[in-house]
């Protein structure tokens, strides 16, 4: 299979083909999903290092991330690539912005590179697209998505006891009416999350919660919170399905005249740098992301003359961390009927 039969499948030229597998920005909509059908339909993998390669292994390795604007994914990205240099490796990297469709062509471009092995960390995932990996029969790491198999290894979190501890810590400190905030939701590993609030508050009779959601980001962080607010409902704690959001909902917060933690609490997920440097500092779940990123390179690079070991799913099982942005519930908020956010207590 080769560029220029995907080009007349697509109807389209040979450069377009190129500029959909680069994720050039120029391409149409539309014609990006043509040629995205065609590539699916042909099963294409463009062979980029053909020549490169020939009479010598690959001493490359690729890593998909969902969103590069997330600071989670750059931080296990990053030492990966230490991991990787001090190893004589390189690293080519690819963005999907949570699009299945790019994750496919990012996977075929990367197995095209002929890399010597693959991560997936990301939260969008197909069954056929496991199983091309599995044929590909090159080492590959998926983080929260798919399942090991012999040259797959897969990286889970313990999603559900993570919030288990924020739910129990924020009904420790007086808290009934939650309020969740989210984005994506159909993706698995960000469902996940939501169907562990759900799930932890049912638990509890006395507790209630709301959701909202929005894009991975800062500002998608600041929407959600606004529209969550917006409804009239008033939680006195706010659980945000990780720290880049839950900044986002800080600002919001503030914009409204409310404080943090005095009249509403927030906790995010993660524990990314900056939920240190925020103001108040944030209460979060700890991912250790250096020892995700240090699981991923020993999968995928021999060491000391072995083979990469592959196969296991590993669980990652995280921490609550406690700082500023949790306190008790104010007073008389603990049962005050669920009608209008929370009003500004200066008494």
């Amino acid at each position: 299979m080769n560029l220029e039969q995907v080009a007349r499948r697509a109807k389209v030229s040979t450069a377009t083909v190129s500029r959909v597998l680069n994720n050039a920005s120029v391409v149409k909509t539309s014609t990006r999903s043509r040629v995205m059908k065609a590539i699916e339909e042909l099963r294409y993998h463009p062979n980029l290092h053909a020549r490169s390669l020939a009479g010598g292994k690959s001493k490359t390795i690729g890593v998909i991330v969902s969103n590069l604007e997330n600071p989670f994914f750059f931080d296990i990205y990053k030492t990966i690539e230490q991991d990787a240099h001090a190893r004589g490796y390189e690293v080519v990297m690819a963005n999907t912005d949570y699009r299945p469709e790019q994750l496919v062509a990012s996977v075929r471009l990367m197995i095209g590179r002929r890399v010597a092995g693959l991560a997936a960390v990301v939260s969008e995932v197909d069954t056929s697209l496991i199983e091309e990996l599995t044929e590909s029969r090159i080492p590959v790491v998926f983080y929260d998505v798919g399942a090991p198999r012999k040259n797959i290894t897969n990286i889970r979190v313990n999603y559900g006891r993570g919030i288990e501890k924020v739910i129990n810590y924020l009904h420790s400190l007086g808290h009934r009416r939650l309020g969740f905030i989210g984005h994506h939701a159909v993706l698995g590993p960000i469902n996940e999350r939501m169907r562990a609030v759900l799930d932890a508050v049912g638990r509890i009779p006395t507790l209630e919660v709301r959701t909202a959601a929005d894009a991975d980001t800062l500002e998608g962080g600041r929407q959600a919170a606004r529209t969550l607010l917006s409804t009239g409902y008033g939680p006195t704690a706010i659980i945000c399905v990780n720290d880049i959001t839950a900044v986002g909902a800080l600002q919001e917060l503030r914009d409204r005249g409310l404080r943090v933690p005095q009249d509403v609490s927030v906790t995010g997920f993660d524990n990314v740098k900056l939920s240190e440097f925020c103001c108040p500092t944030l209460t979060t779940v700890h991912i250790p992301r250096e020892h995700i990123g240090h699981i991923i390179c020993d999968a995928l690079i021999p060491q000391h003359g072995r083979a990469a070991v592959t196969g296991p799913e590993v669980i990652i099982e995280p921490e609550l961390v406690l700082r500023d942005s949790t306190g008790p519930v104010a007073a008389g908020w603990a049962h005050a009927p669920a009608q209008g956010p929370p009003v500004p207590n200066r008494s």
